[in-house]
């Protein structure tokens, strides 16, 4: 079936299957084998599949879905360069029909005789699977979605330069790989690097859940939209009082740009030595990247922060145009500082210097956005939003009155106190 003659999709980081199948494509005739290992080996590759369907919530021909999902998840020349444009020009783009000519002739297989000559039962279920869940797993329902129809699409492709142009379709409309087919990411550390992978299950919060906050909001809004758009935009800081949604601010803007090309890559503080090698592996991407960090904040014997300083507009080399930050914390001026760094009696000669040492990271974040606490009449709004889009059903007399009470006892007025109080009535009922 020549998977040794593909060009361009030469490499796939998968299970083997692809091998496995070619494989008994090629050799289930042959009485060299035995028959016994042979149909092991297909009942082995029928259990894969069967689990990558259960992983990603693949349905119809999982063959199909199979190939599919290797085709959108492998990032080669080809790939990369169609990602958020379209169809590549130049050698590549006439190399690659070479191998979607391999691959077309894997999407007419008949596995028919195949299966029959093995006496290998239940194959045909494979053909035509359907799934009792809608849920996607590993990529949300429109990717998951996307992808079946791709592998649909290809199956009813009469020329390799047709699924070529949807490939390459694809590619334009939802990226290649992780970083195209995901929202979010973290980073971890395995024995071979630092590895960004994707967070499977982001919280799908809009914008309008954040209720009030219209200015903030606004403000966030316009710096991403600068950014999505390729226009100049500056790295943001969203500061206040605790549970005033600026969390919740930085996910919503993941769901609502994420068709736009944007990518959100949240990183920990003690992960901001690896700043610059998580750069590297994003800056020549077509997409749009947010490095995020949630709740960050020194005390003044961490240093941590001198790295991002150094990213951000310190270092000899110049931050890649698709890269913002954007930070979280309670804290105006991120790092800690104590009276006696202004105080004469202090030991540090030069006090002055200390004081622009600690204030200099705040200042490199060219938006620093304020997120207060609600008052109590705002509070009580904040409620009532939430109650009505949840279904409660109380008086709103006893509503106020009840979250009054809440509040007290529950870390005092915000946004986030009001959303508690809700799960509290939705659970009590």
């Amino acid at each position: 079936m020549r998977e040794q003659e593909l060009i361009v999709y030469g490499n796939f980081d998968d299970d083997g299957i692809l091998r496995d199948m070619v494989w008994l494509m090629e050799h289930y005739a042959d009485d060299y084998y035995n028959q016994e290992d042979k149909a092991a080996l297909l009942y082995d590759c029928m259990h894969r599949l069967l689990e990558l369907s259960g992983r990603f919530g693949f349905y119809g021909n999982l063959w199909h879905c199979y190939l599919a999902n290797l085709l959108v998840n492998n990032e080669n020349s080809y790939s990369v360069a169609c990602e958020g444009r379209g169809d590549a020009g130049g050698t590549i783009r006439e190399a690659v029909l070479y191998d979607f000519e391999i691959f077309k002739a894997f999407y007419a297989y008949d596995f028919t005789a195949l299966a029959k000559a093995l006496q290998v039962r239940g194959f045909s279920l494979l053909l035509n699977y359907q799934t009792g869940e809608r849920r996607a797993g590993g990529y949300n329902v429109r990717i998951r979605d996307r992808i079946c129809q791709l592998a649909s699409d290809f199956a009813q492709a009469r020329t390799a330069e047709e699924m070529r142009e949807r490939m390459a379709g694809f590619y334009k409309e939802y990226g290649v790989g992780k970083l195209g087919l995901h929202k979010a990411f973290r980073v971890s550390h395995t024995q071979s690097g630092l590895e960004i992978r994707p967070i499977r299950n982001i919280a799908h919060v809009r914008l309008d859940d954040l209720v009030g906050y219209e200015i903030p909001k606004k403000k966030l809004i316009e710096n991403t939209e600068a950014f999505v758009e390729g226009r100049r935009a500056n790295n943001c800081l969203l500061f206040g009082d605790a549970g005033t949604g600026k969390s919740s601010s930085i996910k919503a803007i993941a769901n609502a740009y994420y068709d736009r090309g944007l990518r959100i890559i949240e990183v920990y503080k003690h992960q901001l030595q690896y700043l610059h090698d998580i750069i590297a592996q994003i800056k020549d991407r077509n997409y749009k990247f947010i490095i995020y960090m949630d709740d960050l904040s020194f005390e003044d014997f961490e240093t941590e922060y001198k790295y991002l300083k150094a990213v951000i507009e310190g270092g000899l080399e110049k931050k890649p145009e698709n890269i913002l930050i954007y930070a979280t914390s309670n804290r105006r001026h991120l790092v800690r500082e104590r009276f006696s760094d202004k105080e004469d009696r202090d030991d540090d000669l030069h006090t002055n210097d200390t004081v622009q040492e600690k204030l200099s990271l705040v200042s490199r974040f060219g938006v620093t956005i304020f997120f207060g606490a609600p008052d109590k009449k705002q509070f009580q709004n904040i409620v009532r939003v939430l109650a009505e889009r949840s279904g409660v059903v109380m008086p709103q007399e006893e509503l106020l009155l009840e979250a009054n009470r809440w509040e007290l006892s529950h870390g005092g007025l915000s946004g986030r106190c009001a959303q508690q109080f809700i799960d509290y009535l939705l659970g009590k009922a």
